[in-house]
């Protein structure tokens, strides 16, 4: 709703969001599926979320008075890299999407790209989409 509104989120908004994709994820592979999840997780935080749950979450996501380690999920991080410029375009070309091509800016001042020890690839958005598949599939063979 706040993105509707041109309003970019905050960490507040996106933890508890994180935290149930991670559960998500650990429920799915569980079961031994392959997951492909799709998501903007902008800061290192926000992956090391995904990966580990709430024990990598900052205290606001937790639940008071568990210790235990929680499962993590073994996750390949594929990082569509662009300049503004190109992502910019892409989005104006979008129709009916939740995010406003304002909010883009704010997106790239929080981005922290992902770097090792992260398991991780960087695409460049450039390449056509069979290339960036070709890649992707590549690297999980």
């Amino acid at each position: 709703m706040k993105m509707r509104k041109g309003i970019p989120l905050n960490d507040q908004d996106r933890i508890p969001w994180l935290c149930n994709l991670h559960d998500i994820l650990l429920r799915d592979v569980a079961t031994g599926q392959h997951v492909v999840l799709a998501c903007s997780a902008l800061k290192k935080v926000y992956r090391d979320i995904l990966i580990g749950g709430k024990d990598d979450a900052p205290r606001k996501c937790a639940e008071p008075g568990k210790e235990e380690k929680l499962a993590e999920v073994k996750l390949l991080v594929v990082h569509l890299s662009g300049s503004f410029e190109v992502i910019s375009g892409r989005l104006l070309q979008r129709k009916g999407h939740f995010m406003p091509p304002e909010l883009l800016q704010s997106q790239f001042d929080i981005l922290e790209p992902p770097s090792a020890p992260e398991n991780f690839i960087q695409i460049s958005v450039d390449k056509n989409l069979s290339e960036i598949i070709a890649t992707i599939l590549k690297v999980l063979k």
